[in-house]
């Protein structure tokens, strides 16, 4: 991987990486071979975009985020600060996708309207987990690996299955969290505690 030589300052770019004139790669961000990044996306600070990525145009692309080899992050897209985006995830954009129109004709730009998933910072995606749109991934989530979501996901939520249902809930450090009783869970990593309200979690 070589730095990349024109427009962009501290970060690296795969000399077979497709990466449009006008997105904006920040400092210390990589992106991998044959990964494609289109026109006007924004990608942060310190991002690792993996081999044979895709990220859509105008998708915007918070600080240290890693999106693995093989995601499909399709415009409008927002991926919070700190997410990971594991191996060929893909984030929809199409509510009644049709490669053609009831008139048999194939269809163009203006014969839909995309609409995206957003990610919350420090959420997590397993590997061939598929997000379809319009969902929100809630902040420190976590979907488990190939589980496709359907609905909303709760902050600090670990979600499995297709449909994807809550089965607990997770910290920042990415571990299961612990029962104290009277409805407050704990993390074994951090000792951080939090209360469950409802279908919500809330720091303590």
């Amino acid at each position: 991987m070589t730095a990349t030589p024109v427009g962009r300052v501290d970060c690296t770019i795969a000399p077979s990486a497709d990466v449009a004139p006008d997105a904006e790669i920040g400092a210390g961000t990589r992106v991998w071979h044959l990964a494609q990044v289109r026109e006007r996306a924004r990608l942060g600070r310190s991002c690792v975009v993996g081999r044979g990525a895709y990220v859509g145009p105008d998708v915007q692309v918070g600080d240290y985020v890693k999106i693995q080899n093989y995601a499909l992050v399709y415009e409008p897209a927002e991926v919070g600060r700190g997410a990971f985006v594991g191996p060929a995830v893909v984030l929809t954009n199409d509510l009644h996708p049709r490669a053609i129109g009831p008139d048999g004709r194939p269809k163009g730009p203006d014969d839909w309207t995309p609409v995206g998933v957003v990610v919350g910072e420090g959420a997590s995606l397993g590997a061939r987990s598929v997000c379809v749109a319009p969902v929100k991934v809630g902040r420190w989530a976590m979907v488990g690996a190939g589980a496709v979501v359907v609905r909303d996901v709760p902050d600090h939520a670990l979600v499995v299955g297709s449909p994807a249902r809550r089965v607990g809930w997770v910290g920042r450090a990415g571990a299961p969290l612990q029962h104290a009783g009277d409805g407050v869970w704990h993390c074994p990593r951090t000792g951080e505690r939090y209360r469950e309200q409802g279908d919500r979690l809330h720091a303590l």
